[in-house]
């Protein structure tokens, strides 16, 4: 058993769906920054059955958007002094702006210069958007 040290300060983002993890570590950009980052995939949990951890030795404005788009489910702790100080249960978002890009190919998003592009939650169960432009559904992740 590998045995990952408690933080004394920073984030545990726990309750990654297994194989979600890296995804979650890219997307942060999570290799782009000094502090210690650990990747724990495919940890046994009763709930789960597997799950992934990232543990982020520092304190780092998250994008929760982007975690809640990728994997809805997940929990973030934030640790201070060796101790939990808040926990954040995370939902799929309604809106999302600036992240997504539209998968229509004549949508006019990829035309012309539009800026960031508003999708709209149309169904949780599929994490299926609305284009603001196209109406299109789209999805963040491919499954």
């Amino acid at each position: 058993m590998i045995n990952v040290s408690k933080l004394k300060k920073g984030i545990v983002i726990d309750h990654i769906e297994a194989g979600h993890g890296f995804q979650i570590y890219k997307e942060l950009h999570l290799n782009e920054i000094d502090d210690v980052v650990v990747l724990l995939k495919n940890i046994p949990s009763k709930k789960m059955g597997k799950k992934d951890i990232i543990k982020i030795e520092t304190d780092l404005e998250l994008d929760m958007t982007v975690l809640g788009l990728i994997d809805p489910n997940v929990t973030v702790n934030f640790v201070k002094d060796g101790e939990l100080k808040s926990k954040l249960q995370l939902t799929l978002p309604q809106r999302v702006k600036g992240i997504m890009s539209c998968k229509n190919p004549r949508c006019i998003t990829h035309y012309e210069k539009v800026g960031d592009i508003d999708f709209y939650l149309v169904d949780a169960e599929k994490k299926l958007y609305r284009c603001e432009y196209c109406d299109s559904y789209t999805t963040f992740i491919e499954d």
